[in-house]
């Protein structure tokens, strides 16, 4: 994987946003906008979401309703080119889940990331046969073939955290309960425990746990999320909006609007002041591995 690779998502995103301003703009619903282009008002929004690359004459025929300057048309026109790039996670398209190329695309081009998990250990930090079991579980009736390729793919998402150029940073708050529940047996959680201890070594990765001792805080109100947050430009501006994701057992939400961020990372404050500190929360990790040892 090239170090540094942000593949089609960003400029898709991008784009969609200056599409949607422009039509905003011109005082263009999607629907008369469709009309206008023959096209259905799924495809207006799924382009205005950044869900789908796009052919430059496509969006040369956007422009044109929307009354955009030929200079912005040209560039626009040019940034539909960079929609098409793959990127690294394409090379597992026939395993990845409808709909999840989306939040790969964003996490590459991510900074960093902090997130809430009252359930799983996340993604970015599952050993391969806690990663196996989860998957196994989620996805019932898929063949081993596909869920070995999809254990490989979220093995292969880990190395942004210890990739040698601008690693992403990550702080993940989680429930005891995720230390707790035996996911794939007694071995696999001591392997799993394990690895989380020496992750949270790196000063890249922060790990706290939300002890059960915390009583009620309001990660059980919202349940898991992941903020994700993305590089500074040139011009001293964030080059993507942070981005709230969920994901649901029938669909992933995106959120990126300033007040529902600013929720979401208020509500991840309050969740990280009623955690151990990362000393503790190493401790604890431990002693449960241990535990786990224990039953073997």
């Amino acid at each position: 994987m090239a170090e540094g690779t942000t593949g089609s998502t960003v400029p898709r995103r991008q784009l969609g946003r200056h599409l949607r301003e422009l039509r905003e703009k011109a005082r263009l619903s999607v629907r008369a906008t469709a009309e206008l282009l023959e096209w259905s008002t799924p495809r207006i929004w799924r382009i205005e979401t950044g869900q789908v690359s796009m052919r430059s004459l496509d969006v040369r025929n956007m422009c044109e309703i929307y009354g955009a300057t030929p200079e912005l048309t040209q560039a626009l026109m040019g940034l539909a080119k960079e929609t098409k790039a793959r990127g690294w996670w394409h090379a597992f398209g026939d395993v990845i889940p409808d709909g999840f190329d989306l939040y790969v695309g964003l996490e590459e081009a991510a900074s960093s990331a902090e997130s809430y998990e009252g359930d799983v250990v996340p993604g970015l930090l599952q050993t391969e046969g806690y990663a196996d079991d989860i998957i196994r579980v989620h996805t019932p009736g898929i063949s081993q073939e596909e869920r070995e390729g999809r254990v490989r793919l979220r093995i292969e998402r880990q190395a942004l955290l210890t990739r040698k150029t601008t690693p992403l940073t990550l702080r993940v708050a989680l429930s005891e309960s995720v230390l707790r529940h035996p996911v794939g047996g007694a071995e696999i959680m001591r392997h799993q425990l394990a690895h989380l201890v020496f992750m949270a070594e790196r000063p890249n990765i922060e790990l706290r746990v939300v002890p059960f001792s915390a009583g009620s805080h309001v990660g059980m109100v919202t349940g898991p999320f992941s903020i994700l947050r993305f590089p500074i430009g040139p011009d001293g501006e964030e080059t993507e909006p942070p981005t709230i994701f969920a994901d649901g057992y029938t669909g992933n939400l995106y959120l990126d609007k300033p007040t529902e961020v600013d929720r979401y990372d208020a509500a991840l404050q309050e969740i990280w002041q009623a955690s151990l500190d990362g000393r503790a929360s190493r401790q604890l990790m431990a002693e449960i591995a241990g535990s786990y040892e224990q039953q073997n």
